[in-house]
């Protein structure tokens, strides 16, 4: 497949936004608009791929993210897993990485998919 160019994937971003209000749950997935819509956020997610990528957040990114959500404190956190504060500092701010057990921990006391914790 070609490269998309930067004049192509402005083109995509702008039908899709003529698209969408013409395009609903309910439209059949083979009407014409639905189908340009689908070609076109392919073009925008395959630019968007090679010229914006989202790299995964660090563990320390991902701890600090995760008590902001839950709207809890490092000192809460620490407590919750029976470690102290100064260590739950150390992980959010990437002195320290958890151990496997503590992973473990710090994924249920904050919702975080293990899968996440673990990528790294």
């Amino acid at each position: 497949m070609e490269k998309i160019t930067k004049e192509q994937y402005e083109f995509a971003l702008a039908r899709i936004e003529e698209l969408l209000p013409l395009v609903s749950d309910e439209t059949p997935a083979n009407d014409r608009n639905a189908v340009e819509l689908t070609m076109m956020s392919s073009v925008v997610i395959d630019y968007e791929k090679e010229h914006y990528p989202i790299g995964k957040p660090t563990v320390a990114e991902l701890i600090e993210t995760s008590l902001a959500e839950n709207e809890m404190t490092q000192k809460q956190l620490a407590i919750l897993i029976g470690v102290s504060p100064s260590r739950i500092n150390d992980y959010v701010s990437g002195r320290a990485e958890p151990t496997l057990k503590i992973a473990r921990q710090l994924c249920h006391a904050l919702h975080i998919s293990p899968a996440a914790m673990l990528s790294y």
